[in-house]
């Protein structure tokens, strides 16, 4: 089969294709499990945390991916849940303790990290953490829904938002704007207020819905109740926790946060920052709870999801685009035609 494979950490600023495109053997699902036609897979940050090692893989080679949409191809001994046929997607979580914090168990697995993931033309799963795909999706349109829209998902839950508060989104890629439509469809009565740092994704966010967009420096209308980030680096999230209203709460969604301004966290300042009960969370990966429990939800709003499509080959290309360029919507890698 081919797959797109990293055999070493890298960075892309020095190796802008570190992603090599290879022939391997098609997997067999073991007990329990289900081999995937993969037909899309999305994109996300985090395939650059993994390649230029601030989260690294347990094991290299490695096929990264984490956002999949297919179709079973086969049923490994016991399997049951699926028929072939069935199109079904997979998420950052490949297997876990099964618990409600099962994203933070020791047994915590993860897709495209630490067993081969979606970047290929097939891949194995446990069966219990592969999900029904809604059909108001097409495979490309779902694929980011498996990461971005979930981790979206449980980011928002963690704000601990009312209806008719006030939310910010600092970052507008493949999570922010699946995320400002869920909050307008589960919190009708709230405003949501974007920074971004291109005009491009402040243009977008208002086309969404976004009652007001602008820069990362720029001071919103009114102070907020929850504020999520989705950015790599550290600025944002200084500008974020001066943003919020007495009692607020700044949610981190990123697996990683990059080095290059860190010295920025010397600037923090207690009274301007952190005074009067503000609240800091992080997002630590998801659960399959959380991917159960959103599919059915962007069904039902329907989400619109914008993508930008690359066949497999080009993986590294898409990987480059999402590092230096505006980002608007999800970037996706089309693995069958």
């Amino acid at each position: 089969m081919r797959a797109m494979v990293l055999r070493s950490i890298t960075r892309l600023a020095e190796n802008p294709a570190p992603l090599e495109l290879a022939d391997l053997p098609k997997p067999e699902p073991g007990a329990g499990e289900i081999l995937i036609e993969v037909s899309a897979c999305g994109v996300c940050h985090t395939e650059l945390d993994e390649i230029e090692g601030r989260t690294p893989p347990s094991v290299l080679p490695i096929v990264p991916g984490h956002e999949v949409v297919g179709h079973v191809a086969k049923l490994g001994p016991g399997s049951d849940r699926f028929r072939p046929g069935a199109r079904v997607g997979v998420g950052w979580i490949h297997q876990s303790d099964g618990s409600q914090t099962e994203n933070l168990s020791d047994e915590f697995v993860a897709t495209g990290r630490d067993v081969n993931g979606g970047y290929a033309e097939f891949m194995t799963v446990p069966e219990s953490y592969a999900y029904p795909v809604p059909d108001v999706f097409s495979d490309v349109e779902a694929a980011p829904l498996l990461c971005a829209g979930g981790v979206g998902f449980r980011a928002l839950k963690l704000t601990g938002l009312k209806n008719g508060q006030c939310l910010g989104l600092t970052g507008f890629g493949g999570s922010g704007h699946l995320v400002l439509q869920l909050a307008r469809h589960l919190y009708p009565d709230t405003p949501v207020y974007v920074f971004a740092r291109s005009e491009t994704e402040r243009n977008f966010a208002l086309t969404l819905g976004a009652a007001w967009a602008g820069h990362t420096d720029d001071e919103p209308p009114e102070l907020l109740h929850a504020i999520i980030d989705t950015t790599p680096v550290w600025g944002p999230v200084l500008a974020a926790l001066k943003r919020l209203r007495p009692g607020g709460r700044l949610v981190i969604n990123a697996i990683r946060k990059e080095q290059a301004d860190r010295q920025l966290l010397a600037e923090l300042n207690y009274a301007e920052h952190l005074w009067l009960e503000k609240e800091l969370k992080t997002v630590a990966n998801v659960t399959g709870w959380d991917i159960a429990e959103f599919l059915p939800v962007a069904a039902a709003v329907p989400l619109t999801v914008a993508t930008e499509t690359y066949p497999l080959e080009r993986a590294n290309d898409a990987l480059l685009a999402l590092r230096n360029s505006p980002v608007k919507g999800a970037k996706v890698l089309i693995i069958k035609q």
